[in-house]
């Protein structure tokens, strides 16, 4: 059996966009996740990181590549298989007013999923409900209540709620943060940590919050236009990222100490990100890269390990001055 609990191969997701156009979201990452670990994936919009999640997960289905979860195939899960797999493979999804449906209550939306993969009874189910409340931070009576008498933050921690009641292995976090207050954001990573730690889990993590994904995952991914373009421990990528992109995400992050803000070197890029409908030539960094060169825009860069546990896309990593 595989080391890895969720693995993805030269995995692609186009989509076609009007007659003859193809719009390359995902273009050949590569992701493996171990029992237990959180991996961040950040970028800027648009480059594919919801994307690379929702077919990971199967919600789109792969245009290339595999995805394998326990060592399986999904694209080849049919009848109990694929539904143990929806039961294993949940989402905690970016909106928690738009995600959460209105005429149920909070109790009925989160034994949706228990009557399709549990078989429990009402006196079981009720229980389980309360005790899924209790664990993320809400009262027992929130079940009687429906999510427009909910904050934002009290949606979201349903959404979670949601997801942990069949009782997954794996939950891909799609910007769970973005949409509360900031006050909120913080509260609702440090509860993902804990619950991890009691029940196991594995989680895939996207956000914008650079500061959030370093404080939640164990290893992170920078994806851009489609592609990976680093990956790397929490630690070695925030410490020392090797790819001009990376370093430019890094550097935006702000400083607590105004001193410190106010004396940091920003790496700022120019020019605009290429169209994934036609993306240029070679590496699709080249156009905003100040240490590009000729064979940047002849071949693809290699996603290759210039230090031990450290995966660069670049051809001038480790020959710049």
């Amino acid at each position: 059996m595989s080391e890895y609990i969720v693995e993805a191969q030269n995995l692609c997701k186009y989509f076609k966009v009007g007659k003859n156009q193809i719009l390359k979201a995902v273009d050949g990452v590569n992701i493996q996740l171990k029992k237990g670990e959180t991996l961040g994936l950040v970028g800027e919009s648009g480059c594919g990181k919801t994307t690379c999640g929702r077919t990971i997960v199967k919600l789109y289905e792969a245009t290339g590549g595999r995805v394998l979860f326990e060592g399986k195939d999904i694209s080849k899960l049919k009848g109990k298989e694929l539904l143990a797999f929806r039961k294993d493979a949940q989402v905690i999804f970016q909106d928690p007013y738009a995600s959460l449906d209105p005429r149920m209550t909070i109790g009925e939306i989160i034994t949706e999923g228990m009557d399709v993969h549990l078989k429990l009874s009402e006196k079981e189910k009720e229980e389980r409900v309360n005790d899924l409340l209790r664990k993320v931070g809400l009262n027992a009576e929130y079940a009687n209540r429906f999510a427009h008498e909910l904050s934002g933050g009290q949606r979201q921690r349903v959404g979670i709620a949601r997801a942990l009641a069949v009782e997954p292995k794996f939950i891909f976090c799609d910007e769970p943060i973005s949409a509360l207050d900031v006050s909120i954001q913080a509260q609702i990573v440090n509860l993902l940590i804990k619950l991890q730690k009691e029940m196991g889990l594995t989680y895939l993590f996207i956000s914008h919050d650079l500061s959030m994904v370093k404080h939640i995952s164990d290893r992170v991914g920078v994806m851009y236009l489609g592609s990976m373009v680093e990956l790397a421990s929490n630690h070695d990528l925030y410490d020392n990222p090797l790819h001009p992109y990376t370093q430019a995400l890094i550097s935006a992050i702000p400083e607590a100490d105004p001193d410190e803000e106010e004396g940091k070197k920003r790496v700022h890029l120019e020019g605009e990100v290429p169209s994934p409908i036609n993306p240029p030539a070679g590496c699709r960094f080249k156009g905003r890269c100040k240490y590009a060169k000729d064979i940047c825009g002849q071949e693809m860069p290699e996603f290759k390990e210039l230090e031990p546990g450290h995966f660069v896309a670049c051809h001038m990593c480790g020959s710049k001055d």
